[in-house]
């Protein structure tokens, strides 16, 4: 196994400085495989979900503040976005994310545990070394499974720009066909 990249000056958690693992994704990068489990155990990858554009939020875990409210807000979304999935994946176990699923009534997005060999999080350059979490970030991914925008979000207590974010997910959402078929 290659040891993966370590990038330094990127994120911090609590105000202290982080190393993420894995390379720093761009804007015209082919969206990386990836494995997450869900909260009935099953696998998810990148490809449960191909032809559609994907919203992938990254988050440290469910059970704090920033990435419940996070959660909730991608989720209110994606009941309005046809033809996106959205996915929020955390190191958390598939049991919690289950939990947390029930007491927000969140049922417009995905969660995926990454918790068995952090997948998502080395592929997406969202490990963190020192805490084996995932740091906060959001990519949009195309239907054809090109990375359209990424945010590698400086402290693990901020939000993402959800503006911006939602902005990508509508402009790589195809136009419906003008001719009505």
């Amino acid at each position: 196994m290659n040891t993966p990249i370590e990038r330094t000056g990127v994120t911090a958690f609590r105000g202290r400085p982080v190393t993420l693992l894995g390379p720093q994704l761009r804007p015209g990068d082919p969206a990386p495989d990836f494995t997450v489990v869900g909260p009935d155990m099953a696998p998810a990858t990148l490809g449960s979900s191909a032809g559609r554009v994907r919203l992938i939020a990254s988050v440290p875990s469910l059970d704090t503040e920033v990435c419940d409210l996070e959660a909730r807000r991608f989720n209110e979304e994606a009941a309005r976005l046809d033809g996106v999935s959205v996915l929020t994946v955390s190191a958390d176990l598939p049991f919690a994310q289950q939990r947390w699923c029930a007491a927000s009534g969140a049922t417009a997005i995905q969660v995926g545990s990454d918790h068995r060999d952090l997948s998502f999080g080395l592929a997406y350059g969202v490990a963190v070394k020192e805490l084996r979490l995932l740091a906060r970030a959001v990519f949009v991914v195309d239907a054809a499974d090109t990375v359209v925008y990424v945010e590698y979000v400086p402290e693990s207590g901020q939000h993402p720009n959800y503006t911006e974010a939602l902005r990508a997910v509508r402009a790589a959402v195809p136009a419906p066909d003008s001719r009505g078929r």
